[in-house]
């Protein structure tokens, strides 16, 4: 269904799996496209929404509408519902429109505003230009344009998807986040390459996906246009194998292709409690 899907177009989709288990919703909603959007594509605000458009600003409007159920885990499936459907159909539409080859977060854009009464079309209509204008900027462009941010506000945004995905992603989710000639280096110092860490994935990163495993950014060592190093800290990833060591480190570089980021090398260190 998603084959025409760009990167972070699929990972809004992923985005708004989580907010609906989050808000305990059965189904994935118009709402929960919409908070995945801003969360994986901070840009649309700058170009689209106006200066009332935090994802806090939004995401505290829609909490005011709706009434929220009980947190249930990522495992459970959770469909979309009509009005998603039609956002994503819509969106389709907008992309063939504009003779774009690929769906973007900006045609989900277009097509939430268009699915009249849905809470989506509510809280956007007030901040954001007619489709039609949305419709006019696009087309001057020869594909979808990208705003001209910095890789802080690119590259690290990827990283984030990826390190809150362990949680509640699939394993084939989370696998295009990583170049091709990938390297992974576990907490034990092993090394393993893109094809084995697709067969072992699961068990690989099964310590950072534990329910009370949780991960902050320490800094950003290189930030340059082409490439960032991050440095993220990761608390309560116990490994059976190394019961005293709960605190890990993880150093990670990324590295621009195309129009998207990847991970090119990802290093675990143990961190000894003091």
């Amino acid at each position: 269904m998603f084959e025409r899907y760009t990167e972070r177009a699929r990972r809004v989709i992923f985005f708004a799996r989580y907010e609906a288990s989050e808000y305990g919703s059965r189904y994935i909603d118009t709402e929960h496209l919409l908070l995945g959007l801003l969360r994986e594509d901070p840009s649309l605000k700058m170009r689209f929404l106006g200066p009332d458009s935090s994802l806090e600003k939004i995401r505290a409007e829609i909490e005011k509408r709706i009434t929220r159920g009980e947190r249930f885990g990522t495992s459970v499936e959770v469909p979309l519902s009509e009005e998603a459907k039609k956002v994503l159909k819509l969106a389709a539409e907008e992309a063939e429109r504009l003779g774009h080859g690929h769906i973007a977060t900006e045609h989900m854009l277009l097509g939430m505003l268009q699915v009249d009464g849905s809470l989506a079309a509510q809280v956007l209509r007030s901040r954001t230009p007619n489709p039609s204008e949305i419709r006019e900027q696009l087309a001057k462009t020869t594909g979808v344009p990208k705003a001209r941010v910095q890789p802080r506000n690119s590259a690290l945004p990827t990283l984030e998807s990826f390190l809150a995905g362990l949680k509640w992603q699939k394993a084939e989710d989370l696998l295009p986040y990583f170049a091709a000639n990938t390297q992974f280096v576990d907490v034990h110092g092993r090394q393993w390459n893109r094809e084995e860490i697709e067969k072992e994935f699961v068990a690989l990163f099964a310590p950072y996906a534990k329910k009370n495993a949780a991960y902050v950014l320490e800094q950003t060592i290189v930030d340059s246009g082409d490439a960032v190093v991050a440095m993220v800290l990761w608390k309560n990833a116990i490994l059976a194998s190394m019961e005293r060591i709960w605190i890990h480190r993880m150093s990670v570089v990324l590295v621009r292709q195309r129009e998207d980021w990847a991970i090119a090398l990802m290093q675990v260190t143990p961190v000894q409690p003091a």
